[in-house]
């Protein structure tokens, strides 16, 4: 038997040399230490040893056990380390690295310009109204000296709802029905979204429109033209030509487009595909309010004045921006969008 344990034991070290992975490792731990391994298999016949010879075979199986159990405990440890700085060192991050910057949002070009314009109305003092986008024809239209058969409907191809609702063609009617709330002074800005039946690179069917309103007594064509000169200039530059030309609306009396000198040919003119050789480009429409949107409201046209004013924002960031078709604005191409990233 003791040749038989020297056996095993030779046998088991050259096994332990040969072990190159976990499978390795648990076929000889069955091979030598399982329920019928080698070594066992010793253990259990130690009763058929002499007494004098069972304690010496039985110390040298139980040595050689505990040095397997030990060895195999050892290896798996090893080789677990190993794996483990292995993974550690595939998946190691170098701190010394740029990191990888997350694009953040922005606000969308036309909100930035929205957001200016109010800035600079604000700064003068004029305090922002909203209203509703579903209108009916009197705010739309009729309390705006525009009753149905007046032809200025056909320069608004509208939206209609029913016989008396409507998408609101201009933010206008908010004009009104601030009149309608409250007496003069009054003094605002009114943003927001507009619809009208035009699809081209220069129109779209949904747009987004700031007007203005102020009403006081004494209120003249010169702080009209003081205001949206102001305007004007904090919006495109401070040296920015700024002309008024006669122009009919039929809620204001009288009226006004404001050019601005061309801000891609410097106002030269000459070969500018955008002015069209004249030098000048149209931003807004003006005029003061007329006496019938006065009455229409309650306010007596003998007693106050006032001028009002609109502009499509989406006109005014193109010319900001040298834009030449407005669709860039609705079609959501992040690599256009991304341009206005500040």
């Amino acid at each position: 038997m003791e040749n038989d344990l020297s056996r095993i034991r030779d046998a088991a070290m050259a096994a332990l040399e040969a072990c190159r992975e976990e499978a390795d490792l648990e076929a000889l731990r069955i091979r030598f230490l399982g329920r019928k391994g080698e070594l066992t298999h010793i253990l259990r016949r130690l009763g058929e040893l002499p007494p004098d010879q069972r304690r010496t075979v039985g110390e040298a199986a139980n040595r050689l056990k505990t040095f397997l159990e030990e060895r195999i405990a050892a290896l798996r440890t090893h080789w677990a380390e190993e794996t483990r700085a292995r993974s550690l060192a595939a998946e190691r991050i170098d701190i010394t690295l740029p990191g990888n910057r997350r694009p953040s949002g922005t606000l969308h070009p036309l909100l930035q310009t929205l957001d200016d314009t109010i800035a600079i109305f604000t700064a003068m003092g004029f305090r922002v109204a909203h209203g509703p986008d579903i209108e009916d024809d009197y705010h739309n239209f009729a309390a705006l000296n525009i009753p149905a058969d007046h032809p200025a409907r056909d320069m608004q191809d509208t939206f209609f709802l029913g016989s008396d609702l409507l998408l609101r063609t201009h933010t206008s009617p908010v004009q009104i029905r601030v009149m309608e709330s409250q007496p003069p002074p009054v003094q605002i800005v009114v943003p927001g979204t507009v619809y009208r039946r035009d699809d081209d690179v220069t129109h779209s069917p949904m747009f987004v429109q700031l007007e203005g309103l102020m009403v006081d007594t004494d209120i003249c064509f010169a702080h009209l033209k003081g205001v949206l000169t102001e305007f004007a200039r904090a919006m495109f530059g401070p040296h920015t030509p700024v002309r008024f030309r006669p122009s009919y609306f039929p809620f204001t009396e009288p009226s006004a487009e404001v050019d601005i000198g061309c801000v891609i040919c410097g106002g030269s003119g000459s070969t500018c595909a955008v002015c069209k050789g004249s030098g000048w480009l149209e931003i807004l429409g003006s005029g003061m309010v007329h006496p019938n949107v006065f009455r229409a409201v309650g306010y007596d046209p003998e007693q106050v004045s006032g001028f009002a004013f609109g502009m499509g924002i989406d006109r005014i960031a193109m010319l900001r921006y040298g834009i030449d078709n407005i669709r860039l604005f609705y079609e959501n191409d992040v690599r256009f969008l991304r341009q206005f990233s500040f």
